[in-house]
């Protein structure tokens, strides 16, 4: 019998993994597919490495640059070059950067100047008491509709693909709400976090966008050594777990194993098909658990750069009715990326507001890619480089619903001793989220075992 059996190999449960056999513990890793990594995937073709799945992440946590700090042997994290900072917004036919001073932010054109006048007075603003407030609702009522249209809804279609109108604040973007909450206001209370003085978890935050040399994949496989291939089962489908004599057993296509502790890291639509003994009506809740479908196109072009793409990426607002969600620079971010004089695209379609993106013909997506490059950029040519990428279930979005899930983790959890439910279901969305997650479970964990 293991001590712990971990479903999905994904960052949540290779994080999990390797910290858990750092521990001392015996581990298995059960896995549907028959690779590593699960929406990390990097590739290299013509010179142009990219992904198919996250492109970057943010140190904005200490269990990120510890989880770095600890695999310097095996892969080496890569910070974006500082022009990256930028973020351009497209508003009325041409891109325009986003403010990050506060001059910037006097002579945007993104915000009306009745916004502009209007934000001053946010410090006085009452504090919001409904815990259900959206996102969009918290916006208007402290900011207003600019701020809302040209800088918190784009962010929201590329942070979750997702509608600001539905998700709630709360769960969603819970350090902002935090804000407001602890200290009354958004500015007062960046102002009161900056003067506190710094733990040394405190200063391993550095907020910077990181990769991994070679692309993201390098960290999944630096793990998967430090695991070990005996620790892994690859193409483990229909796993089924169920409750047994002193712990449970996950029976797979490639055989039954048994463990004190198992720990799912699937999606919610996955885990009644993955928990048959769990009753429906306790289920419905996670099954429920609304997804963004997107639809991501890697587009490389030789011998084409533009002083444009020296920034992180450009974001399509809602209200401008454009055809994707937004355009990341991969190769305005990380060297290494392109062939020399060239440059890199990652174009993210479809979200909450466009489900149907995901079904439309490749065809079809090629003609609106190309549509974005020549009506945004000016590019009209046939790229050297074009990969279309699916992800039916590619973004949970913590809505109205929310609550009701977490309750529903709960009363499993309390229900089933030593079944835990992990993942993106709950404690975020991000690559960060899933290694903060995953770091806090194997520490409790190896304390119980």
């Amino acid at each position: 019998m293991k001590d712990v059996i971990v479903i999905g190999a994904g960052l949540t449960g290779l994080t999990l993994g390797y910290r858990l056999v750092k521990g001392g513990a015996d581990v298995l890793l059960v896995e549907k597919n028959d690779r590593i990594g699960g929406q990390i995937q990097t590739h290299e073709e013509g010179g142009f490495v990219f992904e198919s799945g996250p492109n970057t992440g943010v140190v904005s946590s200490s269990e990120v640059a510890r989880l770095f700090m600890d695999l310097k042997d095996r892969c080496r994290m890569v910070t974006a070059r500082e022009s990256s900072k930028r973020r351009l917004i497209y508003k009325n036919g041409s891109l325009k950067a986003l403010p990050s001073s506060l001059w910037g932010g006097v002579t945007t054109p993104l915000f009306t100047f009745t916004d502009k006048i209007r934000l001053l007075g946010e410090p006085f603003r009452k504090r919001g008491d409904n815990p259900d407030e959206s996102v969009a609702e918290l916006v208007l009522r402290r900011m207003g509709r600019s701020f809302l249209d040209f800088a918190v809804d784009p962010f929201i279609g590329g942070i979750y693909a997702g509608d600001p109108r539905k998700l709630v604040t709360r769960h969603a973007l819970p350090k902002l709400y935090n804000l407001e909450q602890t200290y009354g206001s958004f500015i007062k209370g960046a102002v009161a976090k900056a003067k506190l003085p710094k733990t040394e978890d405190d200063k391993l935050v550095t907020k910077k966008i990181y990769s991994v040399e070679g692309g993201l994949e390098k960290m999944c496989v630096a793990m998967g050594k430090e695991i070990g291939a005996d620790r892994i089962i690859l193409s483990a489908g229909n796993s089924v777990v169920s409750p047994c004599d002193g712990g449970w057993v996950v029976t797979t296509d490639k055989g039954e194993f048994r463990a004190r502790y198992v720990v799912t890291t699937v999606g919610g639509h996955a885990l009644p098909e993955l928990l048959p003994h769990v009753e429906e009506n306790v289920m419905k809740p996670i099954k429920s658990l609304d997804y963004a479908p997107v639809v991501q196109v890697s587009v490389g072009l030789n011998d084409c750069h533009d002083d444009r793409f020296e920034s992180f990426g450009a974001l399509m607002p809602s209200s401008q009715e454009r055809g994707c969600l937004g355009i990341l620079f991969p190769s305005g971010c990380f060297d290494g990326r392109t062939p020399e004089g060239a440059s890199l695209m990652s174009v993210f379609m479809g979200g909450v507001k466009h489900r149907e993106v995901i079904d439309k013909s490749d065809e079809e997506i090629v003609s609106m890619v190309s549509k974005e490059l020549k009506e945004v950029f000016g590019i009209d040519r046939k790229p050297d480089l074009l990969k279309i990428w699916r992800h039916r279930y590619a973004i949970p979005q913590y809505d109205g619903s929310t609550d009701a899930r977490l309750d529903a983790v709960e009363k499993i959890q309390a229900a089933n001793k030593g079944l835990i439910l992990a993942g993106n279901i709950r404690d975020g969305i991000g690559m960060p989220d899933r290694i903060k997650q995953a770091s806090r479970i194997a520490e409790e964990l190896l304390h119980a075992l």
